[in-house]
C-alpha cells in the first residue's frame, strides 16, 4: 500500500532515462534500477498486479530516489556503478568474484612460465584465462617438460631437481645465451596459440629418429609428451578454426527468473561455460544488459577479443559496457550457432532447476512471509535469535544467530561470556546479553530486527522485552519458542500475554523455528562446551610451580589430553625437557588427584 509520501513523489517523475534507488524503511537502499522513461517504469511497481518476487520487493519500498541522465546508455552505466557501490539485496548477484587462471611468460632475463590469477602491466606475456583450473595446470606440466626454462624464482648458488630431470638448463651456474630463451619462448606462443600441431608432428619425427637409433629410452620420452599434447590439448572439440579467444552470450527466462549462460572459447576451443540464475525485475533486455556490465567490470572477468551476443540486445549498449572488444550478433553460420546453442543450454538450465527455486524460496521467504501473518506483524525479513547455557551457573554463555529471508547470516552470529551473572540464574543472563547487543546495535546504528527470538517461555521472553521497552525504548516484535519433553519445538508464544500461535507442525513456517531454535541451542552448547573445556585445562595446569605458558602448552601438545598426563610418569615430563624440579610438581600434583 503506498504512502501518501510516495504517492506525491510518483506524480513528480520525469519523462527522462535515468536511475532509480529502492530504500526500505531503515533507509538502506534494496534495489537500483534503470529506466528509459522513469515516470514509467517507477509508476509500474505500485499499480497493477505482480509475481511473487516483484510484491516483495514493493511490500518493503517504504522510499525511492531518483538520478536523471542524458541518455539510456548514461543510465546504465550508472546503474553499474550504483549497484557496485551499493550492493543492493535485490538487484542481480552474480555467482561469486572468482577470476581465472593465466599462463604467464615472465619478461626476465631468464624467463619463468607461471599460473597467476591476476595480469598485471610488466611486459610478461600472458594466455588465458583458463576456467578450466586442471586444464591449466597440466598445460604448464606439459610445457616445462617440452622446454626447460628456470623455475626458481630467485638463481640458488647450485643446480636444483629440475636441471636433473632436464627442466631446467640452470642458468644458476652457467651463462645461458640468449638466444636459446629466446627461441623457447617464441615456440611457447607458437604452442598456445594453437601451433602445438606442429610441435606434435616435430616430436613425432624426433621419436621416429630416436627409435631408429635404437635410443629407446628417449623414444619412450618422446612418445610420454606427444601423448600429453594430446591428452590436454586436444581433448576438447575445435569450434573455430580462426583461434580467436571469445565470450558466447545467452539466456533465457521463465515465471520472473533469468538464466544466462556464458561460453569461454579460448584458442578457438570451447573450453568451459559459467551458469547464472537469478530473478529478474525489469525488461528482461535490459536486466541482460545489467548482467554483461556486472560480469565484467564487477567480476573483472577477461575480457576477449570479440563478445557475440543474441540479437535483440542493444549492442551499443554492450560496447559501452565491455570497451576495447568487439561485439557481434551474428546472423548465420558457426557463430550463429553456437549462441543458439548457448540460449539453448539456459533454457534447459532454467527448466531443470526452476523446482528447486521454488522450493528453496517455499521454505525460506515464503516461510517467513506466512509467519508474520500468523503473528499479525509487518514480514520478519531479519530475525535474531538468543540462547544461553551453563552448567550449573558454571561458565555461563549466551549465543545469538541471524536469519535474513529464511536463510542463516552466519558472518552475523555473536558469542557472549556472561559477565554479571553469578550462579543459574537465566533470567538475569537474558537481560544482560540483550542489553549488551542492542545497545551496541544503538550505538553504532547497526540494523534492527523484525522479530527478536528466545529459545525459552514466559520468563525469558518478559526478561527480554523489559530491557528493550522499558531500557532502550525500542518496540520490537519479541517471542518465545517452547520445548516438549522432548526437548523439541513444540510452540511459539508471542504477544502481551504470550499466547501460543497456532501454526501447522507440518507447514514450512513451522519446519523455519525449528531450524532457527536447532541453530540457535547448537551455537550456544557448542561455544559453551568449547570455553568450558579451556577453562578445564588451564585450571588443572593452573599453579603448579615452575609451570608457565609455554611449558604447558608443550606439555598438551605432547601428551593431547589431561588423562595423559595424568599417567605420565616421571621419565616420561622429564623426557619432554622439563627440569627435574617442575617434572616432580607436575607429577606429585595429579598423583595427588583421584
Amino acid at each position: 500500500m503506498k504512502s501518501e509520501h510516495i504517492e506525491h513523489k510518483l506524480e513528480l517523475l520525469p519523462n527522462q532515462p535515468g536511475c532509480y534507488l529502492m530504500k526500505d524503511k531503515n533507509g538502506t537502499i534494496i534495489y537500483v534500477g534503470k529506466a528509459k522513461i522513469l515516470k514509467n517504469r517507477v509508476r509500474s511497481y505500485f499499480r497493477g498486479s505482480h509475481d511473487t518476487k516483484t510484491e516483495r520487493l514493493v511490500s518493503e519500498i517504504a522510499d525511492f530516489e531518483y538520478i536523471v541522465t542524458g541518455s539510456n546508455i548514461e543510465a546504465l552505466l550508472l546503474e553499474i556503478n550504483l549497484i557496485k557501490k551499493n550492493d543492493p539485496k535485490y538487484n542481480i548477484m552474480l555467482k561469486d568474484d572468482k577470476t581465472y587462471p593465466f599462463i604467464k611468460i615472465t619478461n626476465e632475463k631468464y624467463p619463468r612460465l607461471l599460473i597467476t590469477r591476476k595480469v598485471l602491466k610488466d611486459k610478461a606475456t600472458y594466455f588465458g584465462p583458463y576456467p578450466d583450473v586442471k586444464a591449466a595446470n597440466e598445460t604448464k606440466k606439459l610445457l616445462d617438460k617440452l622446454y626447460p626454462l628456470r623455475k626458481c624464482k630467485v638463481l640458488p648458488n647450485r643446480v636444483c631437481l629440475y636441471y636433473h630431470l632436464g627442466q631446467c638448463l640452470a642458468p644458476c651456474i652457467q651463462e645461458i645465451p640468449k638466444e636459446t630463451y629466446t627461441e623457447m619462448v617464441e615456440e611457447i606462443k607458437r604452442f598456445l596459440n594453437g601451433g602445438y600441431q606442429e610441435v606434435k608432428q616435430e616430436l613425432e619425427q624426433k621419436m621416429e629418429v630416436a627409435s631408429g637409433n635404437l635410443e629407446f629410452e628417449k623414444a619412450a620420452e618422446l612418445r610420454d609428451q606427444i601423448t600429453s599434447i594430446v591428452t590436454t590439448m586436444e581433448q576438447q572439440k575445435m569450434t573455430s578454426a580462426d583461434f580467436i579467444d571469445r565470450d558466447v552470450f545467452g539466456y533465457a527466462v521463465d515465471k520472473g527468473w533469468m538464466c544466462v549462460q556464458v561460453f569461454f572459447v579460448r584458442q578457438g576451443k570451447l573450453i568451459e561455460r559459467d551458469v547464472s540464475l537469478f530473478p529478474f525485475y525489469n525488461d528482461e533486455e535490459e536486466d541482460f544488459l545489467t548482467f554483461i556490465g556486472q560480469f565484467y567490470q564487477k567480476n573483472h572477468h577477461f575480457v576477449p577479443k570479440e563478445i557475440l551476443i543474441p540479437q535483440n540486445i542493444d549492442s551499443a549498449s554492450v560496447e559501452a559496457l565491455v570497451t576495447a572488444t568487439k561485439v557481434s550478433q551474428p546472423q548465420r553460420g558457426q557463430k550463429k550457432e553456437l549462441v543458439q546453442l548457448a540460449n539453448k543450454n539456459a533454457a534447459v538450465s532454467l527448466s531443470e532447476k526452476f523446482s528447486l527455486i521454488e522450493k528453496k524460496e517455499e521454505r525460506t521467504y515464503g516461510a517467513v512471509k506466512r509467519l508474520g501473518d500468523a503473528m499479525n506483524i509487518p514480514l520478519p525479513g531479519r530475525i535474531e535469535a538468543f540462547d544461553n547455557s551453563n552448567t550449573m551457573g558454571v561458565d555461563p554463555v549466551s549465543a545469538m544467530v541471524v536469519f535474513l529471508d529464511g536463510k542463516p547470516a552466519k558472518n552475523e552470529y555473536r558469542k557472549y561470556k556472561i559477565k554479571t551473572v553469578v550462579g543459574p540464574d537465566d533470567y538475569a543472563s537474558m537481560r544482560e546479553v540483550i542489553y549488551r547487543r542492542y545497545s551496541r546495535v544503538l550505538k553504532d546504528e547497526l540494523p534492527l530486527p523484525d522479530l527478536v527470538i528466545i529459545d525459552g517461555g514466559k520468563g525469558q521472553v518478559d526478561a527480554a522485552r523489559e530491557v528493550l521497552e522499558n531500557q532502550l525504548g525500542l518496540d520490537i516484535p519479541i517471542a518465545g519458542l517452547a520445548k516438549d519433553n522432548k526437548h523439541r519445538t513444540s510452540e511459539l508464544l508471542f504477544g502481551p500475554e504470550l499466547e501460543t500461535i497456532p501454526l501447522k507442525r507440518n507447514s514450512q513456517e513451522f519446519f523455519l523455528l525449528q531450524r532457527i531454535q536447532d541453530e540457535v541451542h547448537r551455537f550456544a552448547i557448542t561455544f559453551h562446551r568449547q570455553l568450558r573445556n579451556k577453562n578445564s585445562f588451564a585450571s588443572k595446569l593452573d599453579g603448579i610451580d615452575g609451570l608457565g605458558p609455554t611449558r604447558k602448552k608443550n606439555l598438551l601438545k605432547t601428551f593431547k589430553s589431561m588423562k595423559n598426563i595424568q599417567e605420565a610418569s616421571m621419565d616420561d615430563l622429564k623426557a619432554i625437557g622439563l627440569p627435574k624440579n617442575v617434572a616432580q610438581n607436575v607429577y606429585d600434583k595429579f598423583q595427588n588427584e583421584p
